[in-house]
């Protein structure tokens, strides 16, 4: 989802070895627009998976697989390290805090790939030249309303320069940090 200045990025990917690749034309307001219009596509589609990244560079919450799960009632498996298919069967593993935990799903489902995944790959010339003629669809957006808005938005103030302390004099450091971090 986004605007014409995406379509390099869509391009990469059929570069590298996407059969096609299809952007909604909007830009993105917050992670439920984006889900909601990603979801609105895929419910008039037929998938098996839709894959996506563990967090983004604009909204960073995360939030996105899951609430496309929502919207389309698949299951989201989060923060996949990797992901098979066995038996008619998506057969992933994920780290968790208790140790690997493995999940198969049939049917459709979403998931977010944890870093580590897949490796990157770079786009060879062959691949670079046969994305040229590969399909990039550009759809219209559904109309997907933000759930958030901005009130207000001020930068911090600015931090002031740093006091170096000589380490062999620890008690300016306690005078400083009593008089003017004030720390008791």
């Amino acid at each position: 989802m986004g605007g014409a200045d995406c379509d390099p990025i869509l391009r990469k990917a059929l570069a590298i070895g996407a059969h096609e690749a299809v952007r909604i034309d909007a830009e993105p307001q917050d992670a439920m627009q984006v889900a909601a219009e990603i979801a609105a596509y895929a419910k008039g589609q037929s998938f098996d998976a839709i894959l996506c990244g563990k967090e983004t560079i604009d909204h960073n919450s995360s939030a996105v697989p899951a609430m496309i799960a929502e919207h389309l009632d698949v299951p989201c498996i989060a923060l996949a390290t990797s992901l098979d298919y066995a038996d008619g069967k998506a057969v992933m593993t994920r780290e968790t805090a208790l140790g690997i935990e493995k999940i198969s799903v049939g049917g459709s489902f979403v998931l977010s790939a944890a870093k580590g995944m897949a490796e990157q790959r770079i786009p060879n010339m062959r691949g670079i030249m046969a994305a040229r003629t590969k399909p990039l669809q550009v759809v219209a957006a559904q109309g997907a309303a933000p759930g958030t808005r901005i009130e207000r938005f001020a930068l911090p103030d600015e931090k002031a320069g740093v006091k170096l302390v000589d380490a062999e004099n620890p008690a300016e450091l306690v005078r400083l940090l009593r008089e003017e971090a004030k720390v008791i």
